[in-house]
């Protein structure tokens, strides 16, 4: 005998497969049109700032090497212009300092100056002895001149005179004078020394004399003539 039950009672049913779960996804919200101008216009202005603030820096290093016009200037920036200003003024003011040296041709009892151990500045020469005023003004002149030997018959003097041109009559404007002892056997040496402020124009010329050249001690700058502009 045939058993029909179990194939004749359906199965059971399958339970229903239930499907994943599907990823939400939120949708991503979009720039504003107009979210990037403030970074923009912040990097521009930083841009900007930076180049007034170089452009600042060189104006300013510019006037610190070209000073202009003072009158705008706090009263201890003008002081310190006017004081830099005199340096200057001093530095390039007319000057000389001349050392005798030994005559090598006949120059009638002028004296010679050694021109590569002399100071010179805005003052010309003549002749190896003359000395020529390029700017008018007061001059402090000055002349040291060592005699190392005596004269039987006149003294020991130096002149400083002054000329303004060659065939014009010269003027004593200075006269120094030093004696030595004949008595004495060992060498000795004295020094003719003069100072004066004299008022002296454009061409005027200057030079010192003395009667004997070969009387005149001519070693380590033991005789000097210079001047300079107050």
């Amino acid at each position: 005998m045939i058993n029909t039950y179990q194939t004749s009672v359906a199965p059971p049913p399958v339970p229903p497969r239930y499907a994943k779960p599907q990823p939400v996804l939120i949708p991503a919200q979009l720039p504003a049109p107009n979210s990037g101008k403030p970074l923009i216009r912040f990097l521009v202005a930083l841009v900007i700032l930076h180049l007034l603030l170089s452009v600042g820096g060189f104006i300013y290093l510019f006037h610190q090497q070209n000073p202009g016009s003072s009158e705008n200037l706090p009263s201890h920036q003008r002081q310190v212009g006017f004081l830099s200003a005199e340096k200057q003024e001093i530095t390039y003011r007319a000057l000389a300092r001349m050392v005798a040296t030994t005559p090598k041709e006949e120059s009638k009892g002028y004296l010679q100056w050694d021109m590569k151990h002399s100071i010179r500045k805005n003052i010309n020469y003549y002749r190896s002895s003359w000395l020529t005023i390029l700017e008018p003004g007061d001059y402090f002149v000055y002349s040291r001149v060592t005699f190392s030997k005596s004269h039987v018959k006149e003294p020991l003097t130096s002149w400083v005179k002054m000329r303004k041109t060659e065939e014009e009559e010269e003027k004593v404007m200075m006269v120094a004078s030093c004696s030595l002892s004949d008595s004495a056997s060992s060498p000795q040496l004295c020094t003719a020394s003069q100072g004066d402020l004299i008022s002296l124009e454009s061409g005027d010329q200057l030079s010192v004399w003395v009667p004997d050249l070969s009387l005149v001690n001519y070693k380590d700058g033991a005789t000097v003539f210079g001047m300079y502009k107050l």
